[in-house]
């Protein structure tokens, strides 16, 4: 790999875990070259604007999303719709657990209607919706269409929340989200909750 696309993919990095942890408008592009290992010149060479590295860095999130799950359900064609769904929101839970930031960055963009918001829902999680209803997940589990919005936005809450707040949930309930076997129980839990 070339070594700016190398540059290139630590700043994004950086930026994913900055933007998580303190939003967009906290998040410094001094700070984030600090964390990638680059100078601030270099940071501005790859990324004229602090929103064109903040739409890079939803970008990697949401790539990393949809190959893991392309790839599950890729595997799963001939498997019965209730099995797909549910295997499709056990890989969803393993994804969010392998990337707690990704909630903490969504979350972030929540409660604005601004510019980076609509870009945010048009690019990303509009097409998330109309998957999870293409997977079928709303329709294995006896869902109606009108109860969608509902259901996605559950299965968001509930497929992520316990690992974007792991010190909350291990100190209420002395269990540790980051472990393997937990990851695995929390997906059950959940696959079994969405389609029943």
């Amino acid at each position: 790999m070339p070594r700016g696309e190398v540059t290139r993919g630590r700043i994004v990095g950086a930026a994913v875990k900055a933007f998580a942890e303190k939003g967009f408008e906290a998040a410094s592009t001094r700070e984030i070259a600090q964390r990638a290992g680059v100078d601030q010149g270099l940071l501005t060479y790859h990324f004229p604007s602090k929103d064109e590295l903040w739409r890079a860095a939803a970008d990697r999130l949401f790539a990393l999303l949809g190959t893991r799950l392309d790839e599950r359900l890729a595997s799963l064609e001939r498997a019965k719709p209730r099995e797909r769904s549910r295997e499709a929101i056990r890989e969803y839970v393993r994804s969010m657990a392998a990337h707690p930031e990704f909630f903490r960055f969504l979350v972030d963009r929540g409660n604005r209607a601004d510019a980076r918001t609509r870009w945010l829902v048009d690019t990303h999680i509009k097409p998330r919706f109309e998957f999870m209803q293409q997977v079928g997940v709303a329709r294995a589990a006896g869902i109606d269409a009108a109860d969608a919005p509902h259901a996605f936005f559950a299965l968001a809450g509930a497929a992520s929340l316990i690992f974007a707040v792991p010190a909350n949930c291990r100190r209420l309930t002395g269990v540790d989200p980051r472990k393997p076997e937990t990851v695995e129980a929390h997906a059950d839990f959940v696959a079994n909750l969405m389609v029943p």
